[in-house]
């Protein structure tokens, strides 16, 4: 039974076979998955050890300790946090086994392609096509506000194999070449002035059957698992004290008191507390996911972060005056990760915007918590015994 003590020994034989300040980042990447040691949860072979996932801060602290290269995890943040666990779930030895590996060493960034212009808050209104030819799917139709497009090798997909039947049930989940013929990426230009998020054009793209996820027709059930690691995996993040939005503005707080008033002290203050109570009730989560997982909570934890992020930032700009009026740069840019404390408050303002869009609209997740975690009655639904292809449009 793998335990600490186990842990921190395999940890140090790996720093000693492996000294970080001598070996390449990328091949003590691969040295720390092959040792187990990316994820210990994850079965043996697959980055794991098969150890509880709380024994994962052993590991961490031993190689932060002795400054071990990390995976750069806000780059390949949808990988990690939403194929990863959906490839262990529902994919084949040889999905695992092909794609697992050079998705954690972040050789192989991964993106979503789930929302349309048509199915973003009814996600399972989709429209992109997937029919079978022989052994492979030949896809059409377009994905919007995917984050990560122009920089991903491969993008977990989900598309409707068959209209005849109601919309949840005729979806199917694939893994989709991103360098593919037919596969055309399209920045679309934020608030902000970057373009972090896409659209993404599919024209006879040809996906082998060997890249399904679950069975023909299951991609709904395949989905949720990406849909609730998703949710935690935004909301739930580890931080220490005044970690995220609320760090900047208590900085500038202590630093600028010629800033103060009454009524912002006694605002800060409200938020301090419920970005404190967020980070510790994210922490908990986590502690549960231990035993299974991630189930209908994470609606509520992405819920609060948007709130907060969007209250706290707001706050920061009135605290500065003129000054927060002020943005830095407005130059067209596709950057590889959003980077909410390492900008100017204009940025965190503008940008905090799009959270109660991203992963989940507050106004469904509002649904899921009351319907999946409060116990209360469902809205009705008309469309959900009609045929997908009968749906008014």
């Amino acid at each position: 039974m793998t335990d600490a003590a186990d842990l921190r020994t395999r940890s140090a034989e790996l720093l000693a076979t492996y000294p970080p300040a001598t070996t390449d980042r990328t091949d003590f990447l691969k040295a720390r998955f092959d040792a187990g040691l990316a994820w210990v949860h994850y079965p043996q072979g697959l980055g794991g050890l098969g150890a509880p996932r709380s024994l994962q801060a052993v590991v961490d602290a031993e190689l932060e300790a002795a400054d071990a290269p990390d995976n750069d995890p806000r780059r390949i943040g949808i990988g990690l946090g939403m194929a990863a666990p959906t490839i262990l779930k529902y994919g084949t030895e040889e999905q695992k086994q092909r794609y697992l590996r050079p998705l954690w060493v972040g050789e192989e960034v991964w993106c979503q392609l789930f929302s349309e212009p048509g199915a973003g808050s009814d996600l399972a209104a989709l429209g992109t096509r997937a029919v079978r030819e022989g052994d492979e799917w030949v896809v059409n139709g377009q994905k919007v506000w995917t984050s990560s497009a122009h920089l991903a090798r491969w993008a977990i997909l989900i598309a409707r194999t068959d209209p005849d039947v109601p919309k949840h049930r005729g979806i199917t989940y694939f893994i989709c070449d991103m360098t593919d013929p037919g596969v055309e990426v399209r920045p679309l230009r934020q608030i902000t002035g970057e373009a972090e998020f896409n659209e993404v054009f599919l024209t006879d793209v040809r996906i082998p059957d060997s890249r399904r996820l679950g069975e023909v027709g299951d991609g709904w059930r395949v989905a949720q698992t990406t849909l609730n690691n998703e949710r935690v995996a935004i909301g739930g993040m580890r931080l220490p004290r005044e970690g995220g939005m609320i760090g900047p503005v208590s900085k500038t707080w202590r630093e600028r008191p010629e800033l103060r008033t009454h009524d912002l002290h006694q605002r800060l203050l409200k938020l301090w507390v419920e970005a404190e109570v967020a980070r510790l009730t994210g922490e908990r989560l986590r502690q549960q996911l231990v035993a299974g997982q991630p189930g209908p909570e994470g609606a509520g934890m992405k819920l609060a972060f948007a709130r907060l992020n969007q209250e706290i930032s707001g706050l920061e700009v009135e605290l500065l005056g003129e000054e927060g009026l002020l943005y830095e740069d407005w130059t067209m840019r596709r950057p590889e990760l959003v980077d909410f404390t390492g900008r100017d408050a204009g940025y965190r303002y503008l940008r905090s915007k799009g959270n109660s869009i991203e992963g989940g609209t507050t106004e469904v997740l509002l649904n899921i918590v009351a319907e999946r975690v409060l116990g209360l009655p469902s809205e009705p639904r008309t469309d959900k015994d009609v045929a997908w292809k009968d749906l008014a449009r």
